[in-house]
């Protein structure tokens, strides 16, 4: 750094402003520092930075290594969070959920010197290793944890964020009622999953505002194979008059099987059947028909994680964070038929 000062001609710390996009250095000095810099090839040396801050500018990032919708896009949006805020991201991914596995993820980004970590944790299993671990990084955890406190420091209790499936799933099944639907059925995605109780709690929670019984939904994983082996059951059950007039699924993976399966039966959606899926996947506009589904906000959802990290490093007290979710209204939902 000091070379490059020299040739440019400026001292040691408009150097420094200049590296760090300071808005007081002038525009002219900038354009000399880069070309000094540009001519030199100079770096900045990571390793010895760390030693003067006490900090390696490196967030930890856990996942579970699901190639599902969710857990991916919430990777990415973590990982270009922490770009914005010039953070490089590390990370691990378990091949199990078991404790030891986590423990060992966790203990890998402490001898890495991470400034903070994020765990991606739709399945309860994962959160619970989670809690059992005693960083001494501030630690978030992007799932909708129950019981979650406030943090009020980097050595605290687990903090959490997560867009709100709960509120989400309301949105969904609120919608087909107001259509006229009074038989909402739900397909469920896996129950060891925070977003799969979620969804199925909120659509439970519509269901009994509006004085209707809830039937026990069709438990499922999160794959299109399990949607249509749902749908065709619930096929046979509405082309014998007894099935229902609308359908919330609990992905929009489920949402394209059961959508298939009431095709091959000669159900029309929505005419005959109304659906509705969770997540807006990249496609389901163009399923046949497009898709009414809620949406997920991930980049607000990396965004906070990142900042929330970043947060409780600076010692500020960081609230549990929920995000509110948005109901895309396709072609796929109508009034029940007459």
């Amino acid at each position: 750094m000091a070379d490059v000062a020299a040739l440019a001609g400026v001292s040691h710390q408009t150097v420094s402003r200049v590296l760090n996009e300071h808005p007081s250095v002038r525009e002219a000095t900038r354009e000399r520092v880069q070309a000094a810099i540009d001519e030199l090839g100079y770096r900045r040396n990571s390793a010895a930075r760390a030693l003067v801050t006490s900090r390696s500018a490196t967030l930890g990032v856990v996942t579970t290594g699901s190639a599902l919708f969710g857990p991916t896009s919430t990777l990415i949006a973590v990982e270009e969070a922490a770009r914005d805020r010039s953070y490089f991201v590390s990370v691990a991914t378990l091949r199990s959920y078991d404790t030891a596995s986590m423990h060992q993820a966790l203990e890998h980004f402490m001898a890495q010197g991470v400034d903070g970590i994020v765990v991606i944790a739709p399945h309860a299993a994962v959160a619970s290793a989670v809690e059992s671990f005693r960083a001494p990084v501030p630690v978030v955890v992007v799932a909708a944890l129950e019981g979650a406190t406030t943090s009020d420091g980097p050595a605290s209790s687990t903090m959490s964020v997560a867009v709100d499936q709960r509120a989400g799933a309301r949105l969904a099944t609120e919608h087909l009622l107001d259509l006229g639907h009074a038989n909402v059925v739900h397909v469920a995605g896996p129950q060891d999953w925070f977003d799969a109780r979620e969804r199925w709690a909120g659509w439970r929670e519509a269901l009994v505002a509006r004085g209707i019984q809830p039937a026990r939904p069709r438990e499922c994983s999160w794959s299109a194979g399990d949607g249509y082996a749902a749908g065709r059951d619930l096929a046979e059950a509405v082309g014998s008059g007894e099935g229902p007039t609308a359908v919330f699924a609990g992905n929009d993976q489920l949402a394209l099987g059961v959508l298939r399966a009431l095709w091959e039966r000669g159900l029309r959606v929505p005419d005959d059947v109304s659906v509705v899926g969770f997540d807006d996947v990249a496609g389901s506009a163009y399923f046949v028909p497009p898709l009414t589904t809620v949406r997920q906000p991930f980049a607000e959802l990396g965004a906070r994680s990142v900042a929330m990290v970043l947060s409780s490093l600076e010692g500020e007290p960081v609230a549990v964070q929920r995000i509110e979710p948005e109901l895309v209204v396709r072609s796929s939902t109508a009034p029940p038929p007459p």
